[in-house]
């Protein structure tokens, strides 16, 4: 056995993405690709937040992540002025092998390490259900960053990658649908701080994630 199978994180893996690719072959062609807003219609302003730069994504990114629809804006933050980076990333179908590439990957290929981990629970006004989350504490030279992170699907928020591999799944049977998209927010902790960060990574996420969700299939 390769040495890299030898970890269980790797072997569930392996058995979804065997499991994953057989549901696909075994699925109808006949996939409901659902009809999308532009996320370059997205609001220029959210409940005080007001965009301050917007920056299309690179060619040769483009290309390894092969995205529907992307968005990479800055936000001001209209309680304390910090600017947070907000991106998302649409697939319309994953059956040709494309899928959101995990910012745990990501963000160490673009020389971030990452110094903390870990699934926070948001309960967000008017929904009955809380949101599960990756909050993550990244670092670069003597850049510090707190980053929000989900998989949102038509019918559900997903934090653990595995999850979201095992819902693709189901998804693909019961409703013929494989569409999701992966939300990213980003919060420098420069002088303001790491808790600051986190406060404001927070209240970003509440003020976006229904406008988002207009945007996004449900």
């Amino acid at each position: 056995m390769p040495s890299f199978l030898r970890s269980r994180p790797a072997q569930v893996l392996s058995v979804l993405l065997v499991l994953e690719a057989l549901v696909f072959h075994l699925m109808p062609s006949d996939e409901a690709i659902p009809l999308t807003r532009p996320l370059e219609e997205f609001p220029t302003e959210v409940a005080g937040w007001k965009m301050q730069g917007e920056y299309p994504i690179e060619e040769e990114v483009q290309e390894l992540l092969k995205a529907d629809h992307t968005l990479n804006r800055v936000y001001q933050d209209p309680k304390r002025g910090l600017l947070l980076n907000l991106f998302v990333a649409y697939f319309r179908s994953q059956r040709a092998g494309v899928s959101p590439h995990s910012p745990k990957v990501c963000l160490p290929g673009s020389g971030w390490e990452a110094k903390a981990s870990r699934v926070v629970t948001i309960q967000l006004p008017g929904h009955s259900r809380p949101l599960h989350v990756n909050r993550y504490l990244v670092s670069r030279d003597a850049q510090r960053s707190v980053v929000l992170y989900w998989y949102q699907t038509p019918r559900r928020v997903v934090a653990n990658e595995y999850l979201a591999k095992l819902y693709l799944m189901l998804d693909s049977i019961r409703y013929h649908r494989s569409d999701t998209a992966l939300v990213r927010i980003v919060a420098p902790a420069g002088e303001a701080g790491e808790a600051a960060a986190d406060d404001a990574a927070l209240r970003m996420l509440e003020a976006f994630f229904d406008p988002l969700r207009n945007f996004l299939p449900h």
